[in-house]
């Protein structure tokens, strides 16, 4: 498939659901280990007992910022356009435009990504997709995170667009 074809076939998809993610475990390990890679060891975050005693939500939360860096792995879109794109040499992150944690995530909650289109345009050598990306928590109906995100995908054409 050209590229030509793969960006008629995002823009076909702009406003809809793209990708929905398995659940992933949010456990008190993975939150030490962010905690430590970041060096932000708020007790709300690390300290079980003083969080069962003095936290409003009777346990320690992860990091907003830990949901966040899980994107890659909790959303599938990015993995299957590899395998629907063989063409594509590779994706980048380009960035965010918006980011809200409206809920906290309790250590053993279940979270999983939720992917809407929100915008394709073409760029040199590619395409970038504006997807609005909502983490949900199983059995919470506010989300831990809603987040605009940008990616910019690379393909093995040469000379892909019109000068």
């Amino acid at each position: 498939m050209g590229t030509l074809e793969i960006l008629r076939e995002f823009n076909s998809k702009v406003g809809q659901e793209i990708s929905v993610g398995p659940w992933f475990v949010i456990t008190q390990e993975r939150i030490h280990q962010f905690a430590e890679a970041t060096l932000d060891r708020q007790w709300l975050h690390t300290d079980p007992d003083r969080a069962r005693r003095e936290s409003p939500y009777g346990t320690t939360v992860a990091h907003g910022y830990l949901t966040l860096s899980l994107l890659p792995h909790l959303m599938e879109s990015l993995a299957s356009s590899q395998k629907d794109f063989p063409d594509m040499k590779f994706a980048v992150n380009y960035g965010l435009n918006k980011v809200r944690f409206p809920h906290p995530v309790k250590v053993g909650s279940k979270i999983r990504a939720r992917t809407f289109l929100q915008g394709v345009e073409a760029i040199d050598g590619g395409i970038q997709l504006v997807r609005k990306v909502t983490i949900e928590i199983e059995d919470v109906a506010k989300p831990a995170c809603v987040a605009e995100t940008v990616v910019r995908l690379y393909f093995r054409e040469e000379n892909l667009w019109p000068r």
